[in-house]
């Protein structure tokens, strides 16, 4: 019996043995290891079934992520990736285990996976890191809905913007990523992007010079009496949501769904744009406290924020540059009232009033909103009601003593789609809702399935908010506080309200003379541009509404009122259409890590 397993056993030791320093070798091939062990040498080299490859400059237990230890740098998953990694230095010298018989691999000789507590990553995935993709257009991990599949149109390039800028007919590339030093880099870094043109309104002249120096630019607006400004809205997916809704992200790889993934490009993408006001949606709570307030502030921006009620752990942020801007109030708003039941839902609103920095006018003021109404598309009844408790606040924030508005920008996510009652009430002022049925308000659905009629008034009188979208007792307050005049006035003025509410009591209408950033529509074919692009849709429900000054060129038609908002829209980033989308497999993809684009406009504020 002992002379039977003695040669087995010297063979099985040796033939271990031998393995172990071909491992140590690098050597290409040996007959006792597994394929996917074969190249085990100075790299550990895993094996996933998937184009792409991750490259790190540094060893990896310089980035591996343990417990209480936070980095920048994206969570990586254990599959749909090629790595190559070098061991943490607790791996000391492999030595086969020791027993009788044949050698047999051990079991752990398997494909390889990482503990879960090893979400490792790099410490500097910027500077230090290379990412490449073989594959723009990754294939769906589930079934995906026949209408969004895509075929490929070419690869998309992005462009450094030039220094002239024609008239309204002519677009200039915004570039959203460095440009690489040569044609090599360019095909490997701009696969998979799509370019967003810079589209500028010329009021005045033909042309105008882009100075590279904002501070330059921003003096010369400063001395005649302008002051010019950028402001981004972006719904940024909140991960619970995202995890949530996993149903709408079937088409994603899951490594792309990941917050450690997705929220370097999200600040590299903030970065990069680099506007004065950012009005940020879906702001997941230890998200903003842990990553993005301390990243936004040393970019410079002061932070406000305000989470939703309830058990819900995201909320609203506005964000502004120091430099730019000083806060003069902040004023949250929260739709949720425990002793109304028409408004039990948990959605919030933030309404900032920024006096700028550079302006001759020491009393001038912008007000900005921020808000993400409620989402279900047969609760119209709510979401006409959360605007207008927004509208009210805003009233009140933007206020002036001259009994004028200031300049007001409401950014957000409002669940409602162009055209449809709640989108035309913002833009035109004024919404008769008799007989309009509650799923048609926000036009998601093109077969509403919610036929129950609005009630008139749509919200009781105990929210103490007129049809007109103020504070009654601010009214009344501000009736008050005014000469015998004035208060005549407004006293005549408030009866004609009364009379008209009295005339047509499902008539709805606000004072602000607002207008939409974005048209909608390309203007040459007339395909639908769309702001958010997942497994069930592709629609435009985000939007950057201003009040016009009576001027302003780039201005849609809305409210026929007195009001001058003094705010000249200069310029747009453009927005893309579905199509457009789908050849980078829709959103989050690879380079945009949220289901929503960002939208971003340049404003001049008029010295009145």
């Amino acid at each position: 019996m002992a002379q039977c397993v003695a040669p087995g056993f010297r063979a099985g030791r040796l033939a271990a043995m031998e393995a172990w320093r071909c491992v140590r070798r690098g050597c290409s091939r040996h007959p006792m290891l597994p394929r996917h062990m074969q190249r085990l040498g100075r790299d550990w080299v895993a094996h996933w079934d998937s184009p792409q490859r991750f490259c790190w400059n540094s060893r990896i237990s310089n980035s591996v992520r343990w417990p209480d230890h936070y980095s920048w740098a994206p969570y990586l998953s254990t599959a749909d990736f090629t790595v190559n990694w070098r061991p943490p230095h607790f791996f000391g010298p492999w030595r086969p285990p020791h027993f009788f018989g044949p050698w047999r691999p051990p079991h752990f000789f398997g494909p390889w996976r990482p503990p879960q507590y090893w979400n490792w990553q790099p410490d500097n995935f910027t500077h230090n890191s290379s990412f490449h993709l073989s594959n723009p257009n990754m294939k769906s991990e589930g079934d995906e809905p026949s209408s969004k599949r895509r075929r490929h149109s070419g690869q998309n390039d992005v462009c450094s913007p030039n220094e002239e800028i024609s008239s309204s007919n002519q677009n200039e590339a915004v570039c959203l990523s460095t440009p690489p030093k040569n044609e090599k880099e360019n095909t490997a870094n701009t696969r998979g992007l799509i370019k967003r043109n810079w589209e500028y309104f010329c009021h005045h002249s033909k042309t105008m010079k882009i100075l590279e120096d904002k501070q330059i630019d921003q003096n010369n607006a400063e001395d005649k009496g302008k002051f010019d400004f950028t402001v981004m809205s972006y719904n940024i997916l909140s991960q619970n949501l995202l995890e949530d809704n996993s149903h709408l992200y079937k088409h994603c790889r899951q490594p792309v769904l990941m917050w450690g993934y997705r929220f370097p490009n999200i600040l590299r993408e903030i970065k990069q744009l680099d506007a004065d006001v950012l009005c940020l949606q879906e702001v997941q709570e230890d998200h903003f406290g842990m990553e993005i307030k301390p990243s936004l502030e040393y970019l410079g921006y002061h932070c406000e924020y305000k989470m939703r009620t309830g058990r819900k752990p995201d909320g609203c942020a506005i964000c502004f540059k120091i430099s730019k801007f000083n806060l003069i109030s902040s004023n949250p708003v929260e739709f949720f009232r425990h002793d109304i039941p028409l408004l039990d839902r948990d959605n919030v609103g933030l309404v900032l009033l920024l006096q700028p920095r550079f302006h001759c006018k020491a009393t001038a003021a912008v007000c900005i909103a921020n808000t993400h109404l409620l989402y279900n598309p047969r609760r119209g009844d709510i979401k006409l009601t959360q605007l207008a408790m927004l509208l009210a606040e805003i009233a009140s924030v933007a206020h002036q003593k001259d009994g004028r508005f200031c300049p007001i920008i409401i950014c957000g996510d409002f669940n409602s789609v162009p055209g449809s009652p709640l989108y035309s009430f913002i833009k035109e002022g004024k919404l008769n809702y008799e007989g309009l049925p509650i799923g048609k308000v926000s036009g998601q659905e093109q077969f509403p399935r919610g036929q129950r009629i609005l009630t008139i008034p749509i919200w009781p009188p105990s929210l103490g908010i007129s049809q007109s979208c103020v504070y009654e007792v601010q009214q009344q307050r501000q009736e008050e506080n005014t000469g015998e005049e004035k208060k005549e006035a407004k006293l005549e003025h408030t009866e004609e309200i009364i009379i008209a509410a009295e005339k047509f009591p499902s008539k709805l209408q606000h004072h602000f003379r607002l207008s939409s950033v974005y048209s909608h529509y390309l203007p040459e074919s007339g395909v639908p541009e769309v702001t958010t692009c997942h497994s069930r849709s592709a629609v435009t429900v985000d939007y950057i509404f201003y009040s016009a000054a009576k001027d302003d060129s780039a201005a849609q038609p809305g409210a026929e009122d007195t009001f001058d908002g003094s705010l000249k829209l200069l310029g747009r980033l453009s927005l893309l259409t579905e199509q457009d989308l789908w050849t980078v497999n829709g959103l989050p993809n690879e380079h945009n890590s949220s289901d929503h684009l960002s939208l971003l406009a340049q404003f001049r504020l008029i010295e009145e």
